[in-house]
């Protein structure tokens, strides 16, 4: 079954939003992903939010020494508790992004 746009209203919102919000900035590709990060563990975001932006980070490459830094920088202002709770949803969004891409190579095989 192929999904059209009209199935998708909020995901092409904010599809629309991001790609908006990526053409507004002057921050490069790098840096833009890495302020994103910042502002997913200031709003207390959820582990699917990191999955999708972790992806992005992985893909231009950003790796898990600067996300750590990012979490560092940002701890005095945002707190421990942000800082321990953003790194559990981390650690879940990457569990969650190992499941996906076990799941597409389950179904490659058939």
């Amino acid at each position: 079954m192929t999904q059209s746009a009209a199935d998708t209203p909020v995901l092409d919102l904010l599809a629309g939003m991001t790609a908006q919000s990526v053409a507004a900035s002057t921050l490069d590709p790098g840096e833009l992903e890495l302020v994103r990060i910042a502002a997913l563990v200031a709003v207390d975001a959820p582990a699917v939010s990191y999955v999708l932006n972790l992806g992005v980070a992985a893909e231009i490459g950003i790796d898990g020494e600067k996300v750590r830094g990012v979490l560092a920088a940002i701890a005095p202002i945002v707190g421990t508790a942000r800082i321990a709770a953003a790194t559990a949803r981390i650690v879940e969004a990457i569990g969650l992004a190992i499941e996906v891409a076990e799941l597409d190579d389950s179904g490659d095989e058939e």
